[in-house]
């Protein structure tokens, strides 16, 4: 369960600047294209956006990128969304920067729904983004992973009796990639949590708990966690694994020893920006040199 401690937005903004900055090997190349506030929805007279990283040179593969901490979503400029995902778009995947209604207004369910929407409206428009709707990934820090996962773990092929066209397209995933997720709700959803975004009825916890969703069919997913982690325990990765094991789901487990909810020195950044990017490499089906 979350630890009370450091519980306050601007650690957790931090604890995310300090692994998703970590991350990004070098400044971004200047030949991207940058699309700032394209809206997926709307939900009580506000827009709901995210913003895309399209290199020149695109592998034809799509990287969503879970902006959440806490279940707070920030507005991020173009030089650091660019930067934090250099890794990935340097290789030639085109990158979204998902925003999703807001903590302390919005709870966990008002998120999850809105990146199933985001989720969507990206593939709705996978031509327009040049990119293959069918190899597709997701990604994200703490709630960014939760969220991640939530999609992963639990999807659809969207809705044909909806007079809404994004809702008729599915919102199913071909990789994850989860940094220090929460991956189950059901102790920690309380009016009484320190956490705005948790204090919904605990009645809806299990259907906004991934590991509840899982199976067999699932996409391929990797946890990284670290294992000094106090404020989400690793014992959340540690569960999901072990479930996603039994059901004979592709999954993989790396823990980040000496970790705690981030990945700040330079031997953890190297391991875990390596690692998300050969998971997507080969989940989402990219030619490499030695193909």
């Amino acid at each position: 369960m979350f630890r009370t401690n450091s519980q306050n937005p601007a650690f957790r903004f931090s604890a995310l600047l300090c692994t998703f900055v970590a991350l990004a090997a070098a400044p971004a190349l200047a030949d991207k294209e940058y699309t700032e506030d394209v809206i997926y929805g709307h939900k009580d007279g506000m827009a709901l956006v995210y913003h895309v990283v399209k290199p020149s040179d695109q592998n034809g593969a799509a990287v969503l990128l879970m902006i959440s901490g806490g279940w707070n979503s920030w507005r991020l400029n173009e030089q650091i969304l660019t930067d934090w995902t250099s890794f990935l778009s340097d290789a030639g995947f085109t990158v979204f920067g998902v925003n999703h209604g807001s903590a302390p207004r919005y709870k966990v369910p008002d998120a999850v729904s809105d990146v199933r929407r985001a989720v969507r409206h990206i593939r709705a428009n996978a031509e327009n983004w040049g990119i293959d709707g069918d190899r597709m990934g997701v990604y994200g820090a703490s709630a960014g992973g939760h969220l991640s996962l939530m999609l992963g773990l639990d999807s659809d092929d969207g809705n044909t009796e909806s007079p809404d066209p994004v809702d008729q397209v599915s919102n199913r995933l071909q990789a994850v990639v989860a940094y220090f997720p929460p991956t189950d709700l059901k102790d920690i959803v309380s009016m009484d949590s320190d956490f705005p975004a948790l204090r919904f009825d605990a009645q809806l916890a299990a259907a906004n708990s991934p590991i509840e969703f899982v199976s067999e069919d699932d996409p391929p997913v990797l946890l990284i966690h670290g294992d000094l982690d106090e404020l989400v325990p690793i014992a959340h990765s540690e569960r999901l694994n072990a479930a996603l094991l039994e059901v004979n789901a592709s999954v993989e487990f790396i823990t980040i020893e000496g970790a705690a909810h981030s990945f700040g020195q330079p031997d953890h950044q190297r391991r875990v920006s390596e690692a998300t990017l050969d998971w997507f490499t080969k989940n989402l089906g990219v030619e490499t040199s030695e193909d």
